[in-house]
């Protein structure tokens, strides 16, 4: 017999769960819905040390109750934190994790960097110790989706959400690498922006990090609901955790690219000579041979990228190619390591971009002001605050097959870092976009979303189109066109700079 233990997000307990449990039942499976200590019950208070830590415990000592054959951990939201530490400790217990919804967490990371909502994660900055009171009614959507909920189970939930103790949001998880092998699938809620075409663009893209979803004990499944499809849609769900038990699910397989190395890795697109390259901080400074102070090109790499990736990015043969490229063209070409490590960490990005530039545009080898800043995939959020508020030395920006709104899923990404918002807004410098024609359709959707309003307000945006590539093109297509696009893409930017 298979057990499911379920375990909810924020602010409730077992009772979210209780269709779904029935379901499951029915079926002829043990369930367990789980409301951890503090959690789920207006009537109960959490006690002052209750944290993450505690929810790992007594999953554990559950876990040990269990005397069905099989076990099934499902998380949805922060209960996969909690499900991830006990199956660490049990992982000979567990026979698969199920994730509702939800990205798998990281060993060393506090849940409160997946929270949604920005105004938590500023409390839970400011006070470490205060408890987070639920959301208001009407302000669930802040959390995920509720698309699908009926009116009774909307009203529920909010009339029944407890406040979440903050400990449980600020602790950090603590893995030992037991869950590493472990067989798990995603159950991903279409309407609140999470699918299998998006997974499987994340790991075209090439990042390591999306490569370990290709293995063979990861499955996945795709719910059109939202957030909550306990609520929204038990019986579907019951059916896709039986399902799931039973290992069935989308698998989803690395493209055939050719490569044997991750595509950030591969060879640039020309063959560029090396220059003298002076290492200031996070900043990198490629230099030309020229006399005198010289306009300079800031490029700005996407994310997010892992903490300990090595080689970090300005290291990689993409950026040291570009890099190059500009000081051969008699420019000063920068690149920078941004501290974008997660999807909360854009502010924490756009200030480490802020100081890079500010401290290059000080050294006496650079002209500041004739700036240009470039920005390349889903770096390409981080343009938003130079086009709301250009500085006049700011002569250009660019981009290269950037995601120019957050992506369906990225709710954690601050509303500010919105290019489609913000371009034309401002007088400001003249935009060089370039376009993949083979562009992942969510990335090529914002970017149609930015040309229409830039259109709109009379923006200044010159389009480079490549018909033939895809996104990386400098990596993933070493073509001809590929390389009448990046020479087109650096003669219209030099134009700017030095116009």
């Amino acid at each position: 017999m298979t057990a499911f233990v379920l375990v909810s997000d924020t602010f409730t307990g077992g009772w979210v769960w209780e269709e779904t449990a029935a379901r499951l039942r029915e079926a002829g499976a043990e369930a367990y819905p789980v409301t951890l200590s503090g959690t789920g019950d207006r009537r109960a208070e959490a006690g002052p040390g209750t944290g993450l830590e505690t929810h790992v415990e007594e999953l554990v000592r559950l876990l040990d109750g269990i005397t069905a054959a099989e076990v099934v951990l499902v998380g949805h939201g922060y209960g996969l934190h909690p499900v991830f530490g006990a199956a660490d400790r049990r992982a000979g217990r567990v026979a698969r994790i199920v994730s509702v919804d939800t990205g798998p967490p990281r060993s060393g990371e506090p849940a409160v960097r997946s929270v949604p909502d920005p105004e938590v994660r500023e409390l839970l900055a400011g006070r470490p110790e205060a408890a987070v009171p639920p959301p208001a009614p009407g302000t669930w959507s802040r959390w995920g989706s509720v698309d699908g909920i009926p009116a009774d189970a909307l009203a529920r939930l909010e009339r029944e959400a407890a406040p979440q103790p903050a400990r449980t949001l600020t602790e950090p998880l603590r893995l030992t690498g037991a869950t590493d092998t472990l067989p798990t699938t995603g159950v991903l809620c279409a309407a609140n922006g999470q699918s299998i075409a998006l997974v499987e663009m994340a790991v075209a893209s090439g990042p390591p990090q999306f490569r370990v979803l290709t293995e063979d004990r990861f499955r996945f499944f795709e719910l059109a609901t939202g957030h909550w499809p306990m609520l929204s849609a038990p019986g579907e769900l019951a059916e896709v955790l039986l399902r799931a038990a039973a290992g069935e699910g989308h698998r989803v397989t690395a493209p055939d690219s050719g490569h044997e190395q991750p595509s950030h890795l591969l060879p640039f697109l020309v063959d560029v000579p090396e220059r003298p390259r002076d290492r200031l901080g996070r900043v990198d400074l490629h230099l030309p041979d020229a006399e005198g102070p010289r306009p300079a090109v800031v490029f700005v790499h996407g994310g997010p990228i892992e903490p300990d990736r090595r080689p970090t990015p300005r290291d990689t043969p993409f950026f040291l190619g570009y890099g190059r490229l500009a000081a051969g063209a008699g420019v000063v070409g920068v690149t920078v390591d941004l501290r974008l490590h997660g999807l909360v960490d854009y502010p924490r990005a756009a200030q480490d971009l802020a100081d890079a530039v500010e401290q290059m545009r000080a050294d006496p080898r650079v002209d500041g002001d004739r700036i240009a800043l470039w920005f390349f995939s889903t770096g390409g959020l981080l343009a938003a605050d130079w086009l709301a508020a250009p500085p006049p030395w700011l002569r250009c920006v660019a981009a290269n097959y950037p995601a120019l709104a957050p992506l369906p899923g990225w709710e954690t990404v601050e509303s500010r870092f919105r290019p489609v918002d913000t371009v034309g807004t401002a007088d400001g410098p003249p935009v060089v976009l370039t376009r993949a024609g083979l562009e992942h359709e969510v990335i090529a959707a914002t970017v149609e979303e930015f040309l229409t309003a830039a259109g709109k307000r009379g923006a200044d945006v010159e389009v480079v189109d490549a018909p033939h590539a895809h996104h990386s093109f400098e990596l993933v297509d070493p073509t001809d066109e590929s390389r009448a696009v990046l020479e087109r893409s650096m003669r219209a930017v030099l134009a700017r700079l030095r116009g």
